[in-house]
């Protein structure tokens, strides 16, 4: 690895990990260097919304200590990360993006942050996410929008747009959020970077948030490298008692490993679901490189789902998840945004019958999911429909000409987290004005092993060292 000097904000964690075994700097360094990438970057950015740098320096001094000794306690032990504002962190401020929790200070953590704390990740803060995350850009009432680092006028996407622009701009190495819907893989197709959206279970839970998706949010990792993203989920992704649905669930393992050749079914659009041709083009390119990769890959213009009834089904989700949240807060009206108000009262007005045709419509498409996977290993898709728009906006009305309602950027994403399968979005060719463009790979419950190193090879043979957006050179010091 080359001795970046104070551009250590710019290594991963792998090379982080290299560096303090052989001495070259410690994590009380890179904490100083990330910190002041910081002060320079978040102001333009909005990407931490809340910081500990002092929490994260004492930590430091105590795992610089045992690299010394040569006693670290993980892989990742002195490695900076950032964590979605709806994730619990211990006595660390956490808002959910919404002013009904923005005292709210946790006496634990969630239990995938417990895991990361106790393998000697350095917590910096936390990242901006829409309130309650319901929504598929960043911003809230409390803290404003979140700019996309390749372009700050526009949105990184949501809900853990926070979360990918502080890895996008240098602001630490890895990144954990969550996916309810596309909210790891869309903002990571925005910004150029990898995100695993886990299978149901993969990643034990507890003591969060109370939840309003179901159990189809899940916690996952972004990252600039297949192989960081690989060593949070040895740490992660792993079963507990307290989570019953970690418990028993197929896992194949994060070992690398070259993959076999696959069978990959390709969809470039839903039905006639709108998708920019930018994003066409790009992921058509991808899909013939798994194919020089030795894959089988076959496109076709199957429609294996209802879009138009999964969209319904995920906004009955929310509305009702949401209207159940609030009855346990008697003075919820003061304190949220109208927007979310008004999913409120129509979430509380919503028969039961709709609840439970909601899940027949998740049902189905599980059904016709798992007869896809037994003719296809994996399916590959764009991971967004349309490319960043204006990041005070909550989503694009217009995509290819065509009019679109709030959903109709993330028709690729949803019917994923109601199947509880694994995606994991890797980086496309960039447009032709250099904004990043995503594609995903969806696999079987309990193939993220394999998906990991699919990506891997994608990367190795592919992707190449991800760029980094033109406001990283707002530090003479940057790395290119």
């Amino acid at each position: 690895m080359n001795n970046l000097g104070k551009s250590w904000w710019a290594c991963s964690a792998s090379e982080l990990a290299e560096a303090y075994a052989s001495g070259a700097c410690s994590p009380v360094d890179v904490v100083d260097s990330i910190a002041e990438r910081i002060e320079a970057i978040n102001p333009l950015i909005n990407a931490f919304v809340t910081l500990d740098l002092d929490s994260a320096r004492k930590a430091a001094v105590k795992s610089a200590a045992r690299w010394r000794a040569g006693q670290p306690l993980s892989y990742l032990d002195g490695v900076p990360i950032s964590v979605k504002d709806n994730l619990v962190v211990r006595a660390m401020r956490s808002t959910w993006g919404s002013a009904l929790y923005s005292e709210f200070v946790p006496s634990m953590d969630e239990l995938p942050i417990e895991r990361l704390r106790a393998a000697g990740c350095l917590i910096l803060g936390k990242t901006n996410c829409p309130e309650f995350t319901v929504h598929g850009y960043t911003g809230n009432l409390l803290f404003g929008p979140t700019g996309n680092p390749w372009d700050t006028r526009l949105t990184p996407g949501g809900s853990s747009g926070g979360a990918v622009a502080a890895v996008c701009a240098g602001l630490g190495p890895i990144a954990i959020a969550t996916d309810g819907g596309g909210s790891i893989r869309r903002p990571c197709a925005y910004t150029g970077l990898m995100g695993l959206k886990p299978s149901r279970g993969t990643v034990a839970r507890a003591d969060g948030f109370p939840s309003v998706l179901h159990d189809f949010e899940v916690v996952g990792p972004i990252t600039r490298t297949m192989e960081d993203l690989r060593r949070v989920m040895t740490i992660i992704g792993l079963p507990h008692l307290s989570d019953p649905l970690s418990v028993g669930i197929p896992r194949d393992g994060f070992e690398p490993k070259v993959p076999p050749r696959l069978r990959i079914l390709y969809l470039p659009r839903f039905g006639d679901a709108p998708v920019d041709p930018r994003i066409t083009q790009s992921v058509a390119a991808a899909a013939q490189a798994l194919g020089k990769s030795g894959h089988y890959v076959e496109e076709s213009d199957l429609r294996p789902f209802d879009g138009e009834a999964l969209g319904q089904a995920w906004t009955i989700l929310s509305q009702t998840g949401l209207s159940w949240l609030m009855g346990r807060h008697p003075d919820w009206r003061s304190q949220v945004s109208p927007a979310i108000a008004e999913l409120v009262v129509a979430g509380a007005a919503l028969p039961a019958s709709d609840y439970y045709q909601a899940h027949q419509v998740f049902a189905e498409a599980r059904r016709e999911l798992s007869l896809l996977f037994g003719c296809y290993d994996l399916i590959l898709t764009p991971s967004a429909a349309a490319m960043p728009w204006p990041a005070t906006l909550p989503f694009p009305a217009v995509i290819d000409g065509q009019a679109v309602g709030g959903r109709g950027h993330a028709v690729f994403t949803g019917f994923v987290n109601m199947s509880g399968c694994p995606a994991i979005n890797l980086p496309a060719m960039p447009s032709a004005d250099g904004m990043p463009i995503g594609f995903q790979l969806i696999g079987p419950v309990g193939s993220d092993g394999l998906l990991c190193n699919v990506g891997a090879q994608y990367e190795l043979e592919h992707a190449g060292k991800p760029d980094w957006p033109p406001l990283a050179k707002i530090n003479p010091d940057s790395a290119s």
